[in-house]
């Protein structure tokens, strides 16, 4: 997929544990500080290592269609998720960095990192169940 540095997996690891205690403050903290220490990129980073954690392994092999049924009615940010995790299971770090500078340019990055955050939590509570 893409490099990503040793700290972002730490701070990812930090925005999961805040998403699973269901304190959306200490995960726009937690962006935060990750902006303030390695600008967007890193915030990009973390973003990348959570759709990783939310897909799990990807099998080789092709390009990858995932079905989000009524993604086209759903709200900014859940369409955003969709999209960003589709440009993450196939690869595709150009429609993911168009997504995150889009989100950014729209002043809704910080409420669609938060539905990332809790959309990687719903699913790891989904497999684990």
């Amino acid at each position: 997929m893409t490099e990503v540095p040793q700290h972002a997996f730490d701070d990812a690891a930090l925005v999961l544990q805040s998403a699973l205690t269901d304190d959306s403050d200490a995960v726009i903290d937690t962006f935060d500080a990750v902006v303030d220490r390695n600008g967007v990129v890193g915030a990009y980073d973390v973003a990348w290592c959570l759709a990783a954690t939310m897909v799990g392994r990807i099998p080789r092999g092709g390009a990858w269609t995932l079905d989000f049924p009524g993604i086209d009615d759903a709200r900014y940010d859940k369409r955003w998720v969709a999209r960003f995790v589709s440009a993450y299971v196939n690869g595709d770090v150009s429609t993911g960095e168009a997504l995150f500078a889009a989100a950014a340019a729209d002043g809704q990055l910080p409420d669609c990192l938060l539905a990332l955050a809790g959309s990687t939590v719903a699913t790891l509570r989904h497999r684990a169940a």
